[in-house]
Protein backbone atom coordinates (compact mmCIF):
# COMPACT_ATOMS: atom_id res chain seq x y z
CA UNK A 1 0.00 0.00 0.00
CA UNK A 2 1.09 3.41 -0.72
CA UNK A 3 1.09 6.29 1.78
CA UNK A 4 0.54 8.75 -1.01
CA UNK A 5 -3.06 9.88 -1.44
CA UNK A 6 -4.44 11.61 -4.43
CA UNK A 7 -5.65 15.18 -3.72
CA UNK A 8 -9.39 14.39 -3.57
CA UNK A 9 -9.26 10.96 -2.01
CA UNK A 10 -10.45 10.73 1.60
CA UNK A 11 -10.45 14.46 2.24
CA UNK A 12 -13.51 16.67 2.62
CA UNK A 13 -13.70 19.57 0.26
CA UNK A 14 -16.49 22.04 0.98
CA UNK A 15 -18.80 23.00 -1.87
CA UNK A 16 -18.16 26.36 -3.49
CA UNK A 17 -20.08 29.25 -1.92
CA UNK A 18 -23.33 30.17 -3.65
CA UNK A 19 -23.37 33.35 -5.71
CA UNK A 20 -24.60 36.48 -3.90
CA UNK A 21 -28.39 36.62 -3.60
CA UNK A 22 -28.84 32.89 -4.19
CA UNK A 23 -28.59 31.62 -0.62
CA UNK A 24 -31.97 29.93 -0.59
CA UNK A 25 -33.75 33.09 0.49
CA UNK A 26 -35.70 35.17 -1.98
CA UNK A 27 -34.09 38.53 -2.63
CA UNK A 28 -35.61 41.26 -0.52
CA UNK A 29 -37.35 44.04 -2.42
CA UNK A 30 -35.86 47.50 -1.97
CA UNK A 31 -37.17 49.78 0.74
CA UNK A 32 -40.10 51.85 -0.62
CA UNK A 33 -38.50 55.23 0.09
CA UNK A 34 -40.80 57.16 -2.25
CA UNK A 35 -43.88 55.63 -0.62
CA UNK A 36 -42.46 56.49 2.80
CA UNK A 37 -42.08 60.14 1.81
CA UNK A 38 -45.58 60.20 0.29
CA UNK A 39 -46.92 58.65 3.49
CA UNK A 40 -45.39 61.44 5.56
CA UNK A 41 -47.02 64.01 3.26
CA UNK A 42 -50.36 62.17 3.39
CA UNK A 43 -50.11 61.91 7.18
CA UNK A 44 -49.83 65.69 7.45
CA UNK A 45 -52.75 66.13 5.05
CA UNK A 46 -54.78 63.55 7.02
CA UNK A 47 -54.20 65.50 10.24
CA UNK A 48 -55.63 68.67 8.67
CA UNK A 49 -58.53 66.78 7.05
CA UNK A 50 -59.41 65.20 10.41
CA UNK A 51 -59.61 68.58 12.15
CA UNK A 52 -61.58 70.14 9.29
CA UNK A 53 -64.01 67.23 9.51
CA UNK A 54 -64.38 67.73 13.27
CA UNK A 55 -65.06 71.42 12.68
CA UNK A 56 -67.71 70.63 10.06
CA UNK A 57 -69.35 68.14 12.43
CA UNK A 58 -69.67 70.88 15.06
CA UNK A 59 -71.12 73.22 12.42
CA UNK A 60 -73.59 70.52 11.40
CA UNK A 61 -74.74 70.14 15.02
CA UNK A 62 -75.27 73.90 15.21
CA UNK A 63 -77.27 73.79 11.97
CA UNK A 64 -79.38 70.93 13.34
CA UNK A 65 -79.97 72.86 16.59
CA UNK A 66 -81.14 75.94 14.66
CA UNK A 67 -83.04 74.36 11.73
CA UNK A 68 -84.04 71.00 13.26
CA UNK A 69 -82.58 69.21 10.23
CA UNK A 70 -79.16 68.56 8.71
CA UNK A 71 -77.75 70.58 5.84
CA UNK A 72 -77.39 68.24 2.81
CA UNK A 73 -74.46 70.11 1.27
CA UNK A 74 -72.58 70.04 4.54
CA UNK A 75 -73.40 66.34 4.89
CA UNK A 76 -72.01 65.65 1.39
CA UNK A 77 -68.83 67.63 2.06
CA UNK A 78 -68.28 65.83 5.35
CA UNK A 79 -68.90 62.45 3.71
CA UNK A 80 -66.37 63.27 0.98
CA UNK A 81 -63.80 64.31 3.58
CA UNK A 82 -64.40 61.10 5.54
CA UNK A 83 -63.90 59.05 2.36
CA UNK A 84 -60.74 61.04 1.58
CA UNK A 85 -59.43 60.46 5.10
CA UNK A 86 -60.01 56.73 4.64
CA UNK A 87 -58.09 56.81 1.33
CA UNK A 88 -55.18 58.64 2.97
CA UNK A 89 -54.95 56.18 5.84
CA UNK A 90 -55.42 53.15 3.57
CA UNK A 91 -52.51 54.27 1.37
CA UNK A 92 -50.29 54.86 4.38
CA UNK A 93 -51.17 51.44 5.83
CA UNK A 94 -50.53 49.62 2.49
CA UNK A 95 -54.22 48.68 2.25
CA UNK A 96 -54.37 50.27 -1.20
CA UNK A 97 -51.78 51.21 -3.79
CA UNK A 98 -53.57 54.03 -5.62
CA UNK A 99 -52.38 57.39 -4.44
CA UNK A 100 -55.10 59.67 -3.08
CA UNK A 101 -55.67 63.31 -3.98
CA UNK A 102 -53.65 65.45 -4.97
CA UNK A 103 -51.99 62.71 -7.07
CA UNK A 104 -55.26 60.88 -7.69
CA UNK A 105 -58.89 61.94 -8.02
CA UNK A 106 -60.72 63.44 -5.04
CA UNK A 107 -63.37 60.99 -3.77
CA UNK A 108 -67.01 61.70 -4.30
CA UNK A 109 -69.43 61.20 -1.43
CA UNK A 110 -71.30 57.95 -1.72
CA UNK A 111 -75.04 57.94 -1.14
CA UNK A 112 -75.50 58.22 2.61
CA UNK A 113 -77.51 55.73 4.60
CA UNK A 114 -80.15 57.56 6.56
Amino acid sequence: MSDIHSPGEGQYTPPPPPPPGAQGVAPRPPFPAARFLYSILYGIIAWFVLWITFLLVVVQFIVIAVNARANEELRNITASLAEYLWELLAYMAFARDEQPFPFGPFPKAQAHRA
